[in-house]
């Protein structure tokens, strides 16, 4: 594939020999003869005098007086959005594998009342429930289970070892990573008088909206009553809890281990990041971030960054961490006063009593 070809299908404007060929992408720092890079941050310009790649996609809002001035530029393909571009030619060298041959495998276990659409594949040892529906070119992998009455849009991608259990429904172009369960009782106990616990019946569902992607080994508990709902264009990370009749809004992004609690709802457009903790029945606006490790214990009514535990403001709560640091010196400070203070009274007795 030639530097043109690349540039008719992302928009590119050509800078330096079209007729290159290119055989390859990589990282701008490691890219050799015949490959290509991108840049979408200026801080990297610096690499363009010294790569040795044949081609870089660099943003038009990289002003030309940036550029090195070296007369062995690589050609450059200059677009709008270099990182997005850059994905594109990612897909045209690398396109995703097929999980699954055509078809469906001789050991798989279909209910005769479910509904499969076309061009479905269904690999080794799946089984799929009474009464469930599964759209158009929907691929389920191997030994993936689907409980009664569980319902899937067209062209979504389950990974092998994944459990749907019954009623719960999943739109289109859903992704879903192996080892996750959607539909998990949710956790709910009422104490008795002889110190043990009741289950409280788990009777809801999950609905996961269209274009969700959702990582491996990840919890996603049935509601008590009504829904557990993943709204359009969420993205969950490996390893996240999320509780029984949660709400996450659309096209909020959710990175590892953070659990999220019953009945708390989540805005659009939010960005939780790793390890994150979140108490039940609160509500957190849209265009929230909240940094790494941050503990969330009442709503959070305002968009913005949050950060700490409990999660407070990002600035403030990085102006309380600054002091937090300095408490040990602020404690020599307090005993030294301590001691001088004291020094002081001794010494206006002592004045007082020779007077």
């Amino acid at each position: 594939m030639t530097v043109n070809d690349i540039a008719e299908k992302i928009q590119a404007e050509v800078i330096g020999d079209g007729g290159i060929v290119i055989q390859g992408v990589a990282k701008i720092e490691e890219a050799g003869e015949g490959h290509i890079a991108f840049i979408s941050n200026p801080k990297y310009l610096k690499y363009l005098a010294v790569t040795n790649a044949s081609a870089v996609i660099v943003s038009r809002s990289i002003a030309k007086e940036k550029l090195p001035e070296q007369p062995t530029l690589p050609v450059l393909l200059k677009v709008e959005d270099a990182y997005t571009s850059f994905l594109r030619v990612l897909h045209m060298f690398y396109p995703p594998p097929d999980i699954l041959p055509p078809g469906i495998h001789h050991t798989a276990m279909i209910a005769d009342t479910a509904q499969l659409g076309d061009e479905v594949r269904i690999g080794a040892h799946v089984v799929i429930g009474e009464n469930c529906k599964l759209g158009d070119r929907t691929v389920v992998a191997h030994g993936t289970v689907l409980g009664d009455n569980v319902q899937i849009g067209d062209e979504t991608l389950l990974y092998p070892n994944i459990s749907i259990r019954e009623g719960c429904i999943i739109g289109s172009r859903v992704i879903i990573h192996s080892g996750t369960v959607v539909g998990s009782d949710g956790f709910g106990f009422v104490p008795q008088d002889d110190g043990s616990y009741s289950k409280i019946p788990q009777t809801g569902i999950v609905v996961i909206e269209d274009d969700v992607e959702i990582g491996s080994n990840c919890s996603i508990d049935r509601a008590t009553m009504g829904e557990t709902k993943i709204c359009k264009g969420v993205k969950l990370d490996n390893l996240i809890q999320v509780a029984h009749n949660v709400v996450i809004g659309k096209n909020t992004v959710i990175a590892a281990q953070t659990g999220i609690s019953g009945s708390t709802k989540i805005g659009k457009q939010c960005i939780l990041a790793g390890q994150v903790g979140i108490v039940g029945h609160i509500e957190i606006t849209d265009n929230v971030i909240i940094a790494a490790q941050s503990g969330v214990p009442k709503s959070l009514k305002k968009p913005g960054t949050y950060f700490g535990y409990p999660a407070k403001e990002h600035g403030r709560a990085l102006r309380i961490e600054a002091v937090i640091r300095q408490l040990p010196e602020l404690v020599k400070d307090i005993e030294n006063l301590k001691k001088e203070i004291a020094q002081l009274k001794n010494s206006a007795v002592d004045t007082g009593t020779s007077s």
